[in-house]
């Protein structure tokens, strides 16, 4: 059976395949591509509990400064992105933040900067499901906005390289040649990544607020990246994985605090 959107909306029982219900979530929800990066996440949050792990999506929830926070894993891809932003919105979130690793494609970005990304190139199949090719997805200006506050104050007590812009969101990893990243790089593009297509477009036609924050993994131009030296070999990357968690759940407060002051 296919169900419209409006009856989406008021589904209440357990998710097909995140396995959640409504009282498992905040309305703010962090999505990291690794289930072990969820766990990460909630080193940050009071009493974090898990609530379901199933397939890829693994989901813990708890509070941060007092505001209740869910990490759910997207795995890799827009597939499973937009399975998970669909199900999480209609359980009750409203405002999603990729927290993810990304590849930079210009020379001057370096492996543990922090890149926060206001638009996509769609160049996933995915999106081209729910909306016309020519359909941007952009992140949300102000939970953007919040990102960016966020990563400027903790600039002032730690030390990052940050960028902002747009980014590319593929679909295959192992199909990313030399001739594409030319072609991006020359666009102006800062990165590639693998989720952001769905996770904005879906929130986007759900009426939610998404955004992204991401720590670079490696440089696709200046040959700067080694991933077989997994986290342990790159701390780089892991000490920017713990950045943009902080400046996520940072934009989070911001982001409550705004509400309250309208």
């Amino acid at each position: 059976m296919t169900l419209n959107k409006t009856s989406l909306h008021t589904i209440t029982k357990v998710q097909y395949a995140t396995r959640l219900t409504k009282d498992m979530v905040g309305t703010y929800a962090l999505l990291p591509g690794d289930p072990d990066r969820v766990l990460r996440i909630s080193k940050y949050l009071d009493d974090a509990r898990e609530m379901a792990n199933c397939r890829e999506f693994f989901t813990m929830t708890g509070t941060y400064k007092g505001i209740r926070v869910t990490a759910t894993s997207t795995g890799v891809g827009c597939p499973s992105a937009a399975i998970a932003t669909e199900e999480l919105a209609n359980v009750g979130v409203t405002d999603f933040i990729r927290v993810g690793s990304t590849a930079a494609i210009q020379s001057f970005i370096q492996t543990g900067d922090i890149i926060i990304n206001t638009g996509t190139y769609r160049n996933d199949g995915t999106s081209r499901m729910y909306v016309p090719d020519n359909y941007p997805a952009v992140a949300d200006h102000f939970l953007a906005h919040e990102l960016i506050l966020s990563a400027r104050e903790l600039q002032q007590t730690q030390s990052f390289g940050l960028h902002i812009g747009l980014n590319t969101c593929n679909d295959a990893f192992y199909a990313e040649t030399p001739e594409l990243i030319e072609k991006c790089s020359k666009l102006g593009l800062l990165n590639f990544e693998m989720e952001s297509s769905a996770i904005f477009t879906v929130a986007r036609l759900r009426n939610c607020r998404a955004a992204m924050v991401c720590g670079v993994s490696g440089n696709l131009v200046a040959a700067d990246y080694d991933y077989d030296k997994g986290e342990k070999g790159n701390s780089k990357l892991v000490n920017a994985w713990e950045t943009a968690i902080q400046i996520a759940l940072e934009a989070v407060v911001r982001m409550e605090q705004s509400k309250h002051t309208k």
